[in-house]
């Protein structure tokens, strides 16, 4: 499927100040309810999303989001709104995976537990998770405009990525194997991809930070520890992921995000290039389009997007979410043509060709995966310029403006 726009983001925008602090004060834990929350603390919500929505409009920003206003971090909402979850405390390091960067990172900074969803019934999508969020968004919309916003999810495989192996899951859950537990979660992304589209969704992104960790040496030696064969599991989350996309509407646009993390104060996860895991991701998974982080040497360089099949997309994140400093405008479309060119001679085509049908650019990653967290020196002045700065990088190059 062809990508919707030249233009990109990844979802998350800034938050308010003073949405931040209400939100926070009412109830600091990242996986609660939003139903739970107060009252006012809810209309303070969706006030800052329909004024972020108008600033997009205002200034043509392609694809809409809702900024993820709705979510105190990028995962929140989903996993603990399915029947057969239960969200518990897991301490850390010990519930979690051997060499897991993420938690690597959590016991650093001193965190002493983290709240994880583990199955311990059937999973089941009785009521929607994420229906509620996008109708907030659509209605600051005008309807011939839905179909130029985008909606944002969490994988398939993050619960069962952190957790210690064998525990994203319990024998009361009657789930006897992980292929069984994935393709009950796997229906109950099927049934809401299906639903948000009857609802007007045409453009979703899955965001899977994780997927990244395969490229390094210490998390693969963690799941030698554990007693686990790396290339195994992640044959297994390729399948996963896939299971997720079957039966889908024809013109809905799925695509997926694979960056390095996300951390407050410009902290990232892991490094290393994509080429360990690149040609299996892109021809073996079966999204449109790969979200991909290259604001810095941190991802490699671009020989690994040979490996892309023609008819899949690839959006460069070219534009840092994680230090203030402007990036130059030529050395971004230096840097685009270079991309292109790699595709290029993989696919046996034209750089024109592959600019034209599967490239885009946007920001490495959101600008706030988690509601108090944002890149060094970061404000919403920035923010807003970086946006439009890929706006010009695309007129720039193809001749086209956002809206």
């Amino acid at each position: 499927m062809t990508l919707p726009f030249h233009t990109e983001q990844v979802g998350s925008l800034l938050r308010p100040a003073e949405l931040v602090t209400a939100r926070t004060a009412a109830n600091p834990e990242p996986r609660f309810l939003e139903e739970s929350l107060p009252e006012e603390v809810r209309h303070l919500t969706e006030q800052a999303v329909a004024q972020v929505v108008q600033q997009q409009l205002a200034l043509s920003i392609r694809p809409i989001t809702s900024g993820e206003y709705g979510r105190s971090i990028f995962y929140a909402g989903f996993f603990e709104k399915l029947k057969g979850f239960t969200v518990k405390e897991v301490p850390v390091p010990q519930g979690f995976r051997s060499n897991q960067p993420t938690i690597r990172t959590l016991e650093k900074l001193g965190y002493p537990a983290r709240t994880e969803a583990i199955a311990v019934g059937k999973i089941e999508n009785k009521q929607s998770p994420y229906l509620g969020e996008w109708l907030q968004l659509r209605k600051h919309v005008p309807k011939e405009l839905w179909k130029d916003c985008k909606f944002t999810m969490p994988p398939i495989t993050w619960e069962h990525m952190h957790l210690s192996v064998g525990t994203a899951y319990t024998s009361s859950s009657g789930y006897r194997t992980e292929r069984e537990y994935f393709q009950d979660l796997a229906a109950a992304y099927v049934k809401e991809f299906r639903t948000l589209y009857n609802a007007g969704v045409r453009s979703i992104q899955i965001d899977d930070p994780s997927l990244t960790f395969f490229v390094t040496d210490e998390f693969r030696s963690g799941c030698i520890a554990d007693g686990e064969d790396p290339d195994a599991l992640l044959d297994l989350y390729i399948w996963a992921h896939n299971q997720c996309l079957v039966g889908r509407p024809t013109d809905l646009h799925v695509g997926i995000h694979l960056c390095r993390g996300n951390m407050p104060q410009g902290r990232y996860m892991s490094t290393g290039s994509y080429e360990r895991i690149a040609e299996l991701l892109f021809k073996k998974m079966e999204y449109d389009t790969f979200y991909l982080e290259y604001d810095t040497d941190r991802a490699g360089d671009f020989q690994p997007l040979r490996h892309l099949p023609v008819g899949k997309n690839v959006v460069l994140g070219l534009v840092s979410t994680k230090v203030a400093d402007l990036e130059r405008v030529e050395d971004l479309e230096a840097r685009v043509y270079e991309a292109a060119d790699v595709i290029a001679n993989g696919q046996g085509r034209s750089r024109s060709e592959v600019l034209a049908t599967s490239l885009a650019v946007s920001p490495q990653c959101g600008f706030s995966s988690m509601s108090s967290g944002h890149g060094v020196g970061m404000t919403m002045e920035r923010m807003w310029e970086k946006l439009q700065l890929i706006q010009a990088l695309v007129e720039r190059i193809w001749g086209q403006k956002s809206d």
